[in-house]
């Protein structure tokens, strides 16, 4: 199948890797910098093949190359939509890197047009991969866990002025947002996903604490009313010194309580279930092994993504699941900027909604 990526910056890395474990025939790297795919290519040891393309122009790329089958989307978050929408209606299959738009608008609009043009898009939150998360998803569809009271993430990472002097878009409304649509998100969508999806009411706070030269924010909390009745807590920060500490999932349930920690949902820590069975000794104490912070999920993801193609289904990690995220996301933003809950489904909310949020505080 043949693959181009467009956007060679930080989590590019993963998506060539993800694309060579597959078996993608790469025939196409885009960036508007030419250094970071010469780099990118050098870093997998392509930059010598011959085969691989380079453009600086996304939709030149897309024009001179017909036969692109999948493309994946790793660019700073405020061009995602539109690139998104462009290779849609050239009937070219997207992963789109979180998030997957910036704005509920902007995602309605890529559901709409994957489901208009009969392409599939799949959002890239990759940690629903991890064999840890795999786990407790298997657990919960079980039910095991009996009814669930409460959930909670716990995204406790460190961005320092260094991190965002790499790219200038990095904590802008426009293009980015703060920890909780940047680094939280893949957690969040973890959470919302493990208890039901269906919400009815978020509230939330947000804070600017130490990154000042920032637009957006370090520090969201948030308290979640599922429509199941459950519970959810969030917090996320780049405040933790001296470096990343942990992402933890917990869930509880009435027959079951388990911790996913690590510093990106890749470990159990805890495995209790009432129904006890000889498999479980395996899951207690589970350590999956990981280069970065992302995972190991890309490569899962893009096999998913290839087979869905190749057999027409919808991916495991779909558009409406990248919303789902989106929407949480802004609903916690739309909550701290209004100092009350907001109720779910969420309308029209953009991150520029938010600018200037912190200019006063």
């Amino acid at each position: 199948m043949k693959y181009a990526l467009i956007g060679c910056g930080r989590i590019a890395t993963n998506h060539i890797k993800a694309a060579l474990n597959n078996n993608l025939e790469i025939i196409a790297v885009c960036d508007v910098v030419e250094e970071k795919m010469e780099a990118l290519l050098a870093k997998h040891n392509l930059e010598s093949c011959n085969s691989i393309k380079r453009y600086v122009d996304y939709k030149k790329m897309l024009s001179e190359n017909e036969d692109i089958k999948l493309v994946s989307i790793a660019t700073e978050s405020g061009l995602h939509a539109n690139i998104a929408l462009y290779c849609i209606e050239k009937n070219i299959n997207v992963i789109i890197e979180k998030p997957m738009a910036m704005s509920i608008s902007d995602a309605d609009k890529i559901i709409a047009a994957a489901e208009r043009y009969k392409v599939k898009v799949s959002a890239c939150h990759q940690n629903r991969f991890n064999v840890a998360v795999q786990k407790m998803r298997t657990a919960l569809e079980q039910g095991r866990f009996g009814k669930i009271s409460h959930g909670s993430i716990h995204v406790r990472w460190n961005r320092d002025k260094g991190y965002y002097d790499q790219a200038v878009w990095r904590g802008t409304w426009e293009q980015d947002g703060g920890a909780l649509m940047n680094q939280c998100i893949h957690g969040i969508d973890l959470l919302r996903w493990m208890m039901g999806d269906e919400i009815v009411e978020v509230y939330g706070k947000t804070k600017q604490q130490f990154h000042h030269y920032l637009e957006a924010e370090d520090l969201g909390m948030a308290v979640i009313t599922f429509k199941n009745g459950a519970i959810g807590t969030i917090e996320g920060t780049t405040n933790v010194y001296p470096k990343n500490l942990e992402e933890t999932l917990y869930l509880f349930g009435a027959k079951g309580t388990v911790k996913i920690g690590g510093t990106s949902t890749n470990n159990i820590d805890v495995w209790d279930f009432a129904d006890e069975n000889d498999a479980d000794s395996e899951n207690k104490g589970l350590q999956e092994a990981t280069s970065n912070v992302y995972g190991n999920g890309h490569t899962s993801l893009f096999a998913d993504m290839i087979e869905a193609i190749k057999n027409d289904r919808k991916p495991y990690v779909d558009a409406y699941a990248g919303k789902n995220a989106l929407e949480l996301v802004l609903a916690i933003y739309q909550s701290a900027a209004q100092g009350k809950p907001v109720q779910l489904p969420l309308k029209n909310c953009n991150t520029i909604d938010f600018v200037g949020r912190f200019e006063n505080e």
